[in-house]
């Protein structure tokens, strides 16, 4: 049995009683079986629940907590919602499919989500946790034809099977404060802003005149971490080895950090992300200037957090083309619903009617080629209010297009989040560059006791 996260959770015996527990099929006797009377859907927060209850057609009501959604035919989805910070997510889905095998039908779990961070650890075809979705019943190359490639690549396992699909495809942009740009620029244009940060050496060089002025350029050095980690050329960990490789663009991600950080172009009392300090900093308070985002992080994190009025924000190009984030949806092996399952992966990943209204209601950019084509030119219909009447899938729209994922591997969020947590210290002043690397290499084999070896770059 491989090295990986998930195959040191799980025991030979465990796995195996789980591939019997359903017929050692992959589920094709199940689709004449009669169908669960409950759909468990473990996630991480309410995104996916409150896109399924907003266009799936088979919904008739919800329960007041949010925890219950309630179909036409009498079904009940049981939302199970756990936080992914520190991996409690993942710990309480593994702690149930390890026991999805022995637990009662309605116990199950049937459907999970994944983020991009760690989508490979479920995916992988030996421990056939994630059901291929042929399986199902659903044709990737026919029924999801429209999707991004890469989106399709990501939830496909080692053999290019495709087990799970998204709604999403999460290009990002940089999403800076009007009224700062007109001060420092003299116009909040966004063809003018994205000159003035269209790459990282123009942007350097930019920051210097919003500090000029009293603003901060971004609010952390976490903030420009997805762009230097999307451009890996190798994966964290390579498929069947136990050694974590640090590759020379997190490293040159660490010198820039403490370079700009000491330059005063990071607030230095915003540490990380999705944090208090952080939310404040998307306030009309704030001095920070831009943020970079993909269009989920627009809907799901500034638009809470702003505190003025619509229309004070604007978006851009950023300065290197990256994707942030992706949540997966999943069948999972052992599932009494199989038909239940297939029908909400078609209608949430596949339905290019459904897919709009998710984009124009929630700011998603969606997993359609043709849809996100069309509403790059439909600025009467797609202006966001937010954005002061800014159509920004025609943003979104060429970097989607453009978009090469880095090579994935089963611990990418470890090593995504502890890297950061490691150097924090170092960027603040507090421990040396050798220190942080220690911190970091004993934070990774506490996270993966299977990890035998860090190497840094030379």
């Amino acid at each position: 049995m491989k090295k990986r996260i998930f195959a040191a959770l799980m025991t030979t015996v465990t796995v195996a009683g789980l591939l019997s527990g359903c017929g050692g099929n992959n589920g094709n006797e199940t689709d004449s079986a009669v169908e669960g009377k409950v759909i468990n859907i473990y996630s991480w927060n309410d995104e996916f629940r409150t896109r399924l209850e907003a266009i799936y057609p088979e919904v008739e009501g919800s329960s007041e907590d949010g925890t219950i959604t309630t179909l036409k035919d009498g079904t009940e989805i049981h939302w199970i919602i756990n936080p992914n910070q520190d991996g409690v997510y993942q710990q309480k889905l593994d702690e149930a499919l390890l026991n999805q095998a022995d637990a009662a039908a309605d116990d199950k779990v049937d459907i999970f989500l994944s983020e991009t961070d760690y989508v490979f650890k479920y995916t992988d075809a030996d421990a056939d946790i994630a059901m291929p979705l042929k399986d199902l019943g659903i044709d990737p190359d026919t029924d999801l034809k429209d999707q991004y490639d890469f989106t399709k690549t990501t939830a496909s396992d080692q053999n290019g099977v495709q087990r799970g699909s998204t709604w999403q495809c999460c290009p990002g942009l940089l999403v800076y404060r009007r009224d700062i740009a007109k001060d420092v620029f003299g116009t909040d244009d966004p063809e003018t802003v994205g000159e003035k940060v269209k790459d990282w050496d123009t942007l350097k060089e930019t920051a210097k005149e919003l500090k000029e002025k009293g603003y901060f350029t971004f609010s952390s050095y976490a903030d420009t971490f997805r762009l230097y980690g999307n451009s890996i050329d190798e994966p964290w960990v390579t498929e069947g080895e136990t050694v974590v490789k640090v590759n020379q663009n997190i490293m040159n991600w660490i010198s820039d950090s403490k370079e700009w950080l000491d330059a005063g172009y990071f607030n230095k009392t915003v540490k990380g992300q999705f944090n208090d300090d952080w939310n404040k900093a998307m306030s009309s308070s704030s001095s920070v200037f831009a943020f970079l985002l993909p269009a989920w992080g627009i809907d799901f994190t500034l638009k809470p957090n702003w505190d003025g009025d619509d229309g004070a924000w604007g978006v851009t190009n950023p300065p290197q083309e990256y994707n942030w984030g992706g949540s997966y949806i999943h069948a999972a092996t052992g599932t009494d619903n199989i038909e239940h399952v297939k029908d909400i992966i078609l209608s949430l990943t596949a339905n290019k009617d459904n897919l709009l209204k998710i984009s124009k209601d929630y700011l998603d950019f969606t997993n359609t080629v043709s849809g996100m084509q069309e509403v790059a030119d439909n600025d009467e219909e797609f202006a966001s209010d937010f954005l002061g009447g800014q159509n920004p899938y025609k943003y979104f729209a060429p970097v989607a297009e453009n978009i090469k994922m880095a090579p994935l591997s089963s611990y990418d969020q470890g090593c995504v989040e502890l890297i950061q947590n490691s150097f924090g210290d170092y960027f603040q002043g507090n421990i040396d560059f050798d220190r942080a690397k220690e911190n970091f290499e004993t934070a990774i084999r506490e996270r993966y006791p299977d990890i035998t070896e860090i190497q840094w770059p030379e």
